[in-house]
């Protein structure tokens, strides 16, 4: 039987966390991990606004997955070029964008715990989404450029940012439904050596965690998702989050957080214009169509998620 498209993993996500270890290295003094945009042009204005607040010079990474929603040329061009403006990566999204046929759908790999519905039309979003970007070829070849993970250096910690894992583009390992199963843990506790790295900062399962892991001689390590910084994250509370990264205090309230040797990891609140994100929404997604079934209810009351399942630091 043939896989469902948007089910499969194809072969170019697959890297490996040798590849990670292996890869240049960047540093920063404060980095936000803004992953899963999901081209929310009001999540944006609102980033802009909190990395204007920073007293340190930030680093802003966007680690995939910044397009979705924004099959309007002008939003898709409004979000593509200030994302390439800064540092950035392909999500599945963006690397599906560039795929010569439709075989891996929207290339998110589902687990078998979302059905197939839901698989179909996120298909369909992406065929759509699709349509609009072959109308701008430039942007295009700016994201066939893009890599597929990058690495920081801020403080004394080296971070990896991948969209998905350690391992693949479109990876579940670091999803909080699963990272805490037993053998999930040795995977991972594993990846770390492997990568060379302190902290993994993803995103792609569209949900926040932040795990800590032991490690040996002592140490630990942290996994931070930040879910999705263009829609809400928990049960009523209309945000999206970042992941900030630093060695300066944070001019924000953080939601939640934990500091490794003096590198601070926050969960910070991305407070757009609900009201003005939702009418953009609607324009391009009305009653009916695929992404108002999938996502407009999360969209409104936020998602059937709470702070208690993301956190996990003891």
């Amino acid at each position: 039987m043939t896989e469902l498209a948007g089910r499969t993993c194809p072969v170019a996500y697959r890297y490996g966390a040798e590849a990670l270890a292996n890869c240049p290295v960047d540093s920063a003094e404060t980095l936000y991990v803004v992953g899963g945009l999901y081209g929310n042009p009001q999540a944006l204005d609102q980033i802009k606004t909190m990395v204007a607040a920073e007293v340190a010079p930030v680093t802003l990474v966007f680690n995939g997955d910044f397009n979705w929603f924004n099959t309007d040329d002008k939003d898709f061009q409004r979000v593509n070029q200030f994302v390439l403006q800064h540092d950035a990566m392909v999500g599945n999204v963006e690397f599906e964008l560039n795929a010569p046929d439709n075989d891996a759908g929207c290339g998110c790999s589902y687990p078998v715990t979302v059905d197939e519905a839901t698989v179909e039309r996120s298909n369909r979003i992406h065929a759509r989404l699709k349509a609009t970007a072959r109308c701008h070829p430039d942007i295009l070849a700016k994201l066939a450029a893009l890599p597929l993970f990058r690495r920081y250096t801020v403080g004394s910690k080296t971070i990896g940012v991948v969209h998905g894992d350690a391992e693949s583009l479109a990876g579940w390992m670091f999803d909080a439904a699963t990272m805490g199963e037993p053998e999930n843990q040795v995977k991972i506790s594993s990846l770390f050596a492997r990568s060379r790295v302190d902290i993994f900062a993803s995103s792609h399962t569209c949900l926040p965690v932040l795990r800590r892991f032991k490690l040996s001689a002592g140490r630990c390590g942290f996994v931070v998702n930040n879910g999705a910084a263009g829609m809400p994250n928990f049960r009523d509370q209309p945000s999206g989050l970042l992941t900030r990264i630093s060695v300066h205090a944070s001019p924000h309230s953080r939601l939640y957080g934990v500091e490794l040797d003096g590198v601070l990891i926050d969960s910070l609140q991305i407070d757009y214009d609900c009201g003005l994100w939702q009418k953009n929404f609607l324009a391009n997604w009305p009653v009916g169509s695929d992404a108002h079934h999938s996502y407009f209810s999360r969209i409104v009351v936020g998602a059937d998620y709470t702070l208690a399942q993301a956190i996990t630091t003891d």
